[in-house]
């Protein structure tokens, strides 16, 4: 995994001020633009208590050097050894420039130093960049089920398995 030296934006934790701007990424990329009838978005709502609050979650921006917020990604604990990537998100003038992937490394990372076994993550088949995204970094899609008319997969990834994949640009 690259440590993210060489790239034109940071990955950090999320601040209380990010709070507007995430909401608007993650609005902006729904599919058909309207929150889907199984998300309430409650952890948008309230992203400190909802990824911050635990040690085993986390969430994360990224950041362009200007200071624009232009991706988000978060991880939470469920289950034990389980975690979660929820609200990966980049902004559609940023996409295709290893912002998601340096977000998908930060939650693996986080996932890995708390020493998950596995990390799930959940999409729409209609997302072909982010499907392509988590098998990029090993995700194994196992199940797919219809919701509200369209088909969301999901996708899993054993954190020490001897043939995961890194990711790398």
């Amino acid at each position: 995994m690259s440590d993210g030296g060489d790239r034109p934006f940071k990955i950090r934790s999320f601040r209380r001020q990010d709070a507007q701007i995430c909401r608007k990424l993650y609005t902006d990329g729904l599919l058909g633009g309207k929150l889907s009838e199984n998300d309430t978005c409650s952890d948008l709502d309230d992203i400190e208590s909802a990824y911050l609050k635990h040690d085993g979650s986390h969430f994360w921006v990224a950041q362009t050097p200007e200071g624009k917020v232009v991706g988000m990604i978060g991880v939470q604990h469920h289950d034990e050894g389980v975690g979660e990537i929820r609200r990966l998100r980049v902004a559609a003038e940023y996409q295709r420039r290893g912002i998601g992937s340096a977000l998908v490394e930060t939650a693996l990372r986080f996932c890995q130093q708390r020493q998950y076994l596995k990390l799930t993550v959940d999409t729409f088949m209609e997302r072909e960049a982010a499907t392509s995204l988590f098998r990029k970094f090993g995700f194994r899609h196992y199940r797919t089920r219809e919701v509200h008319g369209k088909p969301l997969m999901y996708f899993l990834l054993d954190l020490y398995s001897k043939d995961q994949k890194e990711g790398s640009d």
